[in-house]
């Protein structure tokens, strides 16, 4: 099949496929999935051009909400955490896209730097499950996984989870989620990412109450940089800037299914195996990205 939009040919049925095993295993760490289709994409499917980025974040929108929607049915949604994120991230979302059309039509050298980032944050999170040996957690205790805020206000939020309290600056989340934002823009991965690892492995906050918010995050902000791309496509008539709906579509209903069933899973699996997966899917696209810098 033919997509014209973006000149991909390839079984309607490899990106619906693709799309849910991905979506499957990142979503239970709060990651969409969209940065590692994004080089199958690229490298695979040969689709170069600056609206792969756009289609990959219309993925997000229509992937996303079936995973919301079990995180906030399981009461697992830190609303103080995700209200940062979109506040954070937003602003760069915008800037990361015009960086992205008007300056990295081949983002080679950008790529490098996003490998330095996602290698760092990868190997903190190997160092992080190699040390920490955490208890067995019943998996029959839907309480035990629910969040409870104790106190949020714009310096300092904290709360509770599995008996346990926890703390984070919003100021700091929205610092990071700005910078974020930008590379979300310009590869239309959304940002989850590489927010989710960090708030895991440098914030320390638990994977478990870490994926919601990442997840709504990267809903809000993928929907602004659809609008925004299809904003841009009409000042730049001679480039393929808007999203290819109909592909994106499909690797979107791959990623419904996967991202629900991810979100329902993710209560029975132990923190440091959500993690190892986040680490592995991190540290295979950062060497991606390095081998195609220096190949």
């Amino acid at each position: 099949m033919l997509f014209p939009v973006s000149g991909v040919e390839v079984s309607p049925v490899i990106p619906f496929v693709v799309a849910f095993f991905v979506s499957f295993l990142t979503s239970m760490g709060g990651v969409s999935g969209a940065f590692l289709l994004l080089p199958f994409q690229v490298s695979v499917l040969g689709y170069t051009a600056p609206s792969v980025s756009a289609t990959n974040q219309l993925f997000n929108i229509i992937a996303i909400p079936s995973g919301v929607y079990r995180y906030l049915r399981e009461g697992r949604m830190l609303w103080p955490l995700t209200l940062a994120v979109i506040i954070g991230t937003l602003p760069g979302v915008f800037i990361g896209a015009w960086v992205r059309i008007e300056y990295l039509p081949e983002p080679r050298h950008f790529k490098l730097f996003v490998a330095a980032v996602l290698l760092y944050i990868g190997l903190r999170l190997a160092k992080d499950a190699l040390r920490r040996k955490e208890k067995a957690r019943p998996t029959d205790s839907a309480d035990s996984f629910t969040v409870r805020v104790i106190h949020s206000t714009f310096k300092r939020v904290e709360f509770e989870f599995d008996s346990e309290t926890y703390s984070f600056s919003p100021p700091l989340v929205y610092f990071i989620c700005f910078l974020v934002g930008i590379a979300g823009g310009i590869y239309g991965i959304g940002g989850g990412a590489i927010v989710a690892p960090f708030f895991v492995a440098i914030v320390g906050l638990p994977v478990h109450t870490v994926a919601g918010a990442a997840l709504m995050g990267t809903f809000v902000t993928s929907v602004a940089g659809v609008l925004f791309y299809q904003f841009l496509a009409g000042f730049y008539p001679g480039l393929s800037v808007s999203p290819d709906w109909l592909l994106g579509s499909l690797f979107g209903l791959g990623g419904v299914l996967g991202m629900y069933c991810g979100a329902r899973t993710q209560r029975f699996i132990p923190a440091p195996a959500i993690n190892t997966i986040l680490c592995i899917c991190i540290l295979l696209v950062a060497g991606k990205y390095i081998a195609d810098f220096f190949s």
